[in-house]
Order: C-alpha cells, then sequence, then structure tokens
C-alpha cells in the first residue's frame, strides 16, 4: 500500500524563500527542495492539490499547475483513483528556475546536549553465543502461569489495573514483596514504604534525581558496573572509584575519600560483587554502616542476585542491619523471572519515599498494574518460589559445566573458582586475555574481560564467563571455541 500523504507543512510562509517568475514555479521549488532534502521520499503520496493550497495559503489552481509541471520533468507521477507520487527514479537535473531562485531551508535547532554514554558493555554482538553476563535462561521462565495469571487479572479487574494507579506500584506485588523481604531478607518493610520500578537501573536513576546534584562526590566499586555510573555522570557527579578486593569494597580507602572532601552516596553490590562476584565481608559491612552515620552519606545497596547463592544460606543485605536511615536498598525480579519484564522495586528510608514517589509521578507516572498484578499472583501462590528453587538447581548444575569445560580449553592459563552465588565466574587469565576475547568472538563467542569494568580502563588479567542463559550443550560448545581461540593464538606466536 502507498504511505500515507505528509503533512508538508501547516503555515502560509513556506514558500517566502522560494523564488520563482510565478506562484506555481515558487510551490514547485519548494516541494522540489523538500525531495532533496529527502522529507519526500521516493514513492512518497503527495498531499491533494486542495489540502496542499490550503496549507500554503494558495489557490488550489496554482498547486494543479505546480504538480503538473513536475510531473512533466519528473519530479512527480501521478496515478489514476490514487494520487500524486513522488517519482521512484528522479532527475538529474533541478527543475528549471531563474539563476536567483533560493529555496528557504529552515535552520536546525542547536540542541544543547551534555556528553552521552556509550553503549553499555552488556550490549550483545548479533549472532555471537553470549558467554559474558550473568543474565538468567528466559526458556526457564514459568511462562503459562504468568500468561494465566496476566489473563485472570484482565479478565477479572480491567478497569483499576488499565486505568492510572498508584505511582508506587500495583498494591499487591507491593504487599507480596514485603513479605518476601520481611521472610527472607530480614528487611522490615510494609507495602507502603516500597516502590516498584522498571527493573535496578530505574531504582538508582530515580534515587540520583533525588539525592544527587551537579558536583556531589559519589563512590563507585572499581571494578564495577560501567551503565550505573553513566546514571550518575549524567546527573553531574564527581564520580569517586573505590577499589574492590576479595573482601568486597575497600572501606579503609573509602574512609580517606571522605576525608579528603564530602561523599553525598555509595553505590556497592556487597552480595555478590559486580563483576567479579566476591562477598563482602562482615567486617567491613559493620565497618561501612559506622561510616555511613559518622560522614552521613547515603548508601545504595544494589542486590541485583540475592535469590542465587548456592554456599548455604545467603548474606543478609546491609539493609537488614541499618539501625541508622543510611542504606536505601535496590532489588530486581529480573534474575528471579526475566529481565524483559522489567520490574524492580527500592526501599528507602522514610523520609526520602515520598520525593522518590513524586520524581517517579513527573518522569514515569507509574508501571504496568496488570503486569504487576500478575507477579504478585505468582508470588502469593507460591510458583515464584518453586520457580527460583528449580532454576537454583538448574543454574548449579551449569555452574559446574562452565567451569569443569574452562580448565579442560584453558589449562594451566586459567585460574578459576566456583563462586558461592550469582550466574557468573570471574576467572584469572594472565596472557593476553583481551586478544583472547577478540578472537573468541571472530568464533561467535562473546565474553567480557577485566578493561571492561575498570574505572580508568586500565587492563586487568581476568575474564567474566556466564552460565546462567546456556544449557549444558551450549556451554560446552562456546568454551570449546574459546579453547579453539586460544590454542590458535599460541600456535600463530611460534
Amino acid at each position: 500500500m502507498p504511505r500515507a500523504a505528509p503533512t508538508l507543512v501547516e503555515y502560509p510562509d513556506a514558500l517566502r524563500g522560494a523564488e520563482g517568475p510565478t506562484l506555481a514555479a515558487r510551490v514547485s521549488s519548494y516541494l522540489v527542495a523538500e525531495i532533496q532534502r529527502g522529507r519526500l521520499r521516493a514513492g512518497q503520496r503527495l498531499p491533494g492539490s486542495r489540502a496542499l493550497a490550503v496549507s500554503l495559503g494558495v489557490e488550489r489552481d496554482t498547486v494543479v499547475r505546480s504538480y503538473d509541471e513536475l510531473i512533466a520533468e519528473g519530479w512527480l507521477t501521478s496515478r489514476a483513483q490514487a494520487g500524486t507520487f513522488v517519482a521512484a527514479e528522479l532527475p538529474v537535473r533541478s527543475v528549471r528556475k531563474p539563476k536567483t531562485t533560493r529555496v528557504a531551508v529552515p535552520e536546525r535547532v542547536a540542541f544543547a546536549r551534555p556528553p552521552m554514554p556509550a553503549l553499555s558493555i552488556e550490549s550483545i554482538s548479533r549472532g555471537a553465543i553470549y558467554l559474558g553476563g550473568g543474565v538468567p535462561d528466559v526458556r526457564l521462565v514459568p511462562r503459562e502461569a504468568l500468561a494465566r495469571a496476566h489473563r485472570r487479572i484482565l479478565r477479572t479487574s480491567p478497569r483499576t489495573r488499565l486505568d492510572y494507579g498508584d505511582p508506587r506500584g500495583e498494591p499487591t506485588l507491593r504487599r507480596a514483596l514485603a513479605r518476601m523481604l520481611g521472610e527472607e531478607r530480614a528487611i522490615a518493610v510494609d507495602e507502603d514504604g516500597l516502590l516498584v520500578t522498571h527493573g535496578s537501573q530505574h531504582a538508582v536513576d530515580l534515587v540520583t534525581r533525588v539525592l544527587v546534584r551537579p558536583g556531589d562526590r559519589v563512590v563507585v566499586e572499581d571494578p564495577g558496573y560501567p551503565p550505573i555510573r553513566d546514571t550518575f555522570r549524567l546527573a553531574g557527579a564527581t564520580l569517586v572509584p573505590i577499589a574492590v578486593d576479595a573482601r568486597g569494597l575497600d572501606v579503609a580507602a573509602l574512609a580517606r575519600a571522605c576525608e579528603r572532601a564530602p561523599v553525598r552516596l555509595v553505590y556497592l553490590t556487597p552480595h555478590h560483587h559486580y563483576p567479579t562476584m566476591a562477598v563482602m565481608a562482615p567486617e567491613r559491612r559493620a565497618a561501612l554502616l559506622a561510616l555511613a552515620k559518622k560522614q552521613r552519606f547515603a548508601i545504595v545497596e544494589d542486590d541485583y542476585d540475592h535469590e542465587f547463592h548456592f554456599g548455604g544460606r545467603p548474606v543478609l543485605p546491609l539493609a537488614s542491619a541499618d539501625a541508622h536511615g543510611s542504606v536505601i536498598y535496590v532489588g530486581s525480579l529480573s534474575k528471579m523471572l526475566a529481565p524483559g519484564l522489567r520490574l524492580g522495586f527500592l526501599v528507602p528510608p522514610r523520609e526520602l519515599l515520598e520525593d522518590l514517589v513524586r520524581v517517579r509521578f513527573a518522569s514515569d507516572r507509574q508501571g504496568d498494574h496488570a503486569k504487576e498484578a500478575a507477579v504478585a499472583s505468582l508470588i502469593d501462590d507460591g510458583e515464584l518460589t518453586r520457580h527460583v528453587r528449580r532454576a537454583r538447581r538448574v543454574y548449579l548444575a551449569r555452574r559446574e559445566v562452565l567451569v569443569t569445560e574452562l580448565r579442560r580449553a584453558l589449562g594451566d592459563r586459567i585460574e578459576v573458582e566456583e563462586p558461592s552465588g550469582g550466574l557468573a565466574v570471574w576467572a584469572r587469565i594472565e596472557r593476553d586475555v583481551e586478544r583472547l576475547r577478540d578472537r573468541a568472538l571472530e568464533r561467535g563467542v562473546m565474553f567480557f574481560v577485566g578493561k571492561d569494568f575498570t574505572f580508568d580502563g586500565r587492563s586487568l588479567p581476568f575474564a567474566r564467563f556466564g552460565f546462567g542463559s546456556l544449557d549444558a550443550q551450549e556451554l560446552t560448545r562456546a568454551v570449546r571455541l574459546v579453547g579453539e581461540a586460544a590454542r590458535a593464538r599460541v600456535l600463530r606466536r611460534k
């Protein structure tokens, strides 16, 4: 079907700079300019002569004469009962017009834009096997149960779930999350004390909008998660990288940073540090909470994959031990269900909640209450708990496959330990880890290396391999290709 006619103009001064011996010639000049600029494309249908005449403030006969002239010169074609169209093949020369003719081209708006972040490292090369992130396998999601719950919600309460609602989120989901946080994470909160968001990134963005002003010092982990750094940069924050080791964030280094200048906010992932998977040591947790009380900075705790801990009971969140209202707790349902559902939540100190709700209302209004109600029903009837229990067994088996295959494929070139939780491993690879990554990508496998996560882009002899989204056969094939890339490099050096 032909493309719809565009609205070329809605003001009568469009012909002001289009000169010609007659008014029809000026209309022709204007139309040719629109075609040459690409605003009118080959095969596109033009407005009817009457409609264009009204828009331009000219007589209809003027537009008819212009159309006839441009059809004769090959710029336009006419189809009976269909209308006038831009020709598929345009003439090489422009329409004849006096040398003094000028076409008015509106100046572009000079948009003042801040420096924009690069694309996230989570951007996946098309066609490559994604061995890079700690993402879940969406094939495991209880889709039928979710679909049934969604249909039931829409059938039984369409008005309350499809109309505008509470910007904090669907009440039934907030109630279910509050119960889950109390029972499983020792966080005391009721349904009125939390906010449902479009994932953890959205939650951190809301906190940043409320707390961070241009020039404020914000502490981030190094290495750490680049998209979060971009969130703070867009707010004008001054980022302060603090090193992370096998025991988590270096709180002594953070204390020294606070002595140099005030810190507004500290962002960290203490349960499974991203990307190294390190668990923050108990004494550092206690020291961090004490330092936050003393220096009066906020802590954003991103507990992005609490559910998948394989070595005994998971460590409780910092928020569960926070007696002074320093911790803003961020959680997500992305690992439990699927990233594409875009569901997270935020548990702030009470005095921040109203401001967060106002910002959310101004920027996003609310979430998808029908979807939120459907997920709440999965929590209430135990389906989500059963799914997580099944998925945990699957992921544990996949972790074993990945570690075994990496050791087999790379031998003494790799040092890899089984993490206590999460959906990825952080492996030490001493020799040319970045070249190995590049050669593996040539063979169709994508993973990340230490340099992708460091604050200053420095190299680290580590790679991050995810095992959640690939089954055992896919993992084996992916690691085999990585091994081939490593051997090809060694042979080439000989």
